[in-house]
């Protein structure tokens, strides 16, 4: 946004200003690289670092418009992996003791697998015999269902950090 656009702006109201800024944020593109480093966070492929994560989220997404359920979520228009819709992703904050990366799948749990199967191979197995079935793939990645909808996620124990040993005292004789 241009400093005249902003001027412009604040001499038109606030309304004008949250308009273009809405503007602004839609008219971000989905980045070529989202398939390969959100794809494969998803299916916990490489170092799941939620900080890593928000950052290229609010790059290419702009700001968090949730925080809830101890993640930061993001609006994705426009953005697709393993050839199906991907309308949000969400990352940890710090107050779980996981670290995870998600993404919700506008299409079925049973779509969004066969999907996955299609373009990378991964298989996913069903863990539980409930009416809504968590599948679970090696080494963790989860699809479970999310309204009509499917949320797709990688979560790991957070490492703690590392921590000295008492001192050892020594007995004075």
């Amino acid at each position: 946004m241009a400093v005249e656009d902003v001027k412009r702006c604040l001499r038109a109201g606030w309304g004008a200003v949250l308009a273009l800024l809405s503007a602004t944020a839609a008219a971000q593109s989905v980045p070529t690289h989202f398939g390969t480093v959100v794809g494969n966070g998803l299916l916990c492929r490489d170092h799941t670092d939620n900080i890593f994560f928000y950052n290229y989220f609010v790059k290419h997404f702009g700001n968090w418009y949730k925080h809830e359920g101890g993640a930061y979520w993001f609006r994705t228009a426009g953005a697709s992996l393993w050839g199906t819709e991907i309308s949000e992703v969400m990352v940890s904050d710090d107050t779980s003791t996981f670290i995870f990366v998600g993404a919700v799948a506008e299409a079925t749990p049973e779509d969004l697998e066969k999907a996955i199967i299609r373009q990378v191979g991964t298989h996913y197995t069903v863990i539980d015999t409930s009416a809504y079935p968590v599948r679970e793939a090696k080494p963790a990645s989860r699809i479970v269902y999310f309204d009509t909808k499917s949320k797709i996620y990688c979560a790991k124990y957070k490492p703690l950090p590392p921590t000295q040993p008492p001192p050892v005292r020594q007995r004075l004789k």
